[in-house]
């Protein structure tokens, strides 16, 4: 992956050209994952997802839709996939960023990210601790499982780590370039730019395990380990990702 087709956090304010997506807020609420191998797919967790679950992922899959322009029949997470995939195909690497923080930054309200920022320092302790259980909290039906970790923060053992099993959209999608360009690099931007709160996005592309680490800042891409990955060859957009996908 060439680490230079990769955008940095520049700016709270970016923008797609010519793209204007209007789309409602997202309501993140808990999916209820089954048991191990539930379907026999080979898959660690099949889903059950609630109706919040249902609202959330599918204003989500709308709001990418109406940020590429094509519309797709399907439901569930399967249109979120599809939403995204297509975006993946359509938009450079840089434009991938701008558009999933231009949905992030939608879906959240300014006065909510405020209040949170103000109540919340972000280079505090107990900021990092409560970032990691509301992530653990709202975002299950995007991810999957989710537990609180402890990591050492200046010399202090703290609970600022969110620990995913198996990223259910690294999972769904099996392509490194949509987790790199559409989750990791915008939601590492879009937390540090609206909260202030630095978060470094750790993807373990052998077991589809990731850690967020709040209070960490990312490392820069040349030295991110996550943007040298190689695409796993059941990649079906590898073809269209260029860079970001290898064979």
């Amino acid at each position: 992956m060439d680490a230079k087709m990769v955008a940095q956090c520049k700016s709270s304010t970016l923008s797609l050209a010519r793209w204007k997506p209007k789309h409602p807020s997202v309501v993140g609420m808990l999916a209820r994952p089954l048991d191990d191998n539930a379907r026999g797919t080979g898959k660690s967790n099949a889903y059950e997802d609630n109706l919040f679950d249902h609202i959330a992922i599918n204003r989500l899959s709308k709001s990418f839709q109406a940020a590429t322009g094509f519309r797709n029949s399907r439901s569930g997470y399967e249109s979120l996939v599809e939403a995204t995939t297509v975006a993946s195909q359509k938009f450079s690497p840089i434009q991938q960023h701008q558009l999933a923080i231009e949905a992030l930054d939608r879906a959240f309200p300014k006065p909510m990210l405020l209040l949170i920022r103000t109540l919340l320092p972000p280079s505090s302790r107990f900021a990092r601790k409560w970032y990691a259980i509301f992530t653990t909290l709202l975002f299950v039906w995007l991810v999957g499982p989710l537990e609180v970790r402890e990591s050492e923060v200046n010399g202090r053992r703290e609970k600022n780590v969110v620990h995913i099993k198996k990223c259910r959209f690294l999972e769904e999608t099996n392509c490194v370039g949509m987790c790199i360009n559409l989750c990791k690099i915008p939601s590492q931007c879009y937390i540090k730019d609206s909260l202030g709160m630095p978060v470094n996005m750790v993807p373990n592309f052998d077991d589809m395990s990731c850690e967020m680490i709040f209070g960490q800042d990312p490392p820069e891409s040349s030295d991110d380990p996550a943007l040298k990955q190689p695409c796993y060859k059941l990649c079906k957009a590898k073809k269209s990702h260029g860079t970001n996908c290898l064979s």
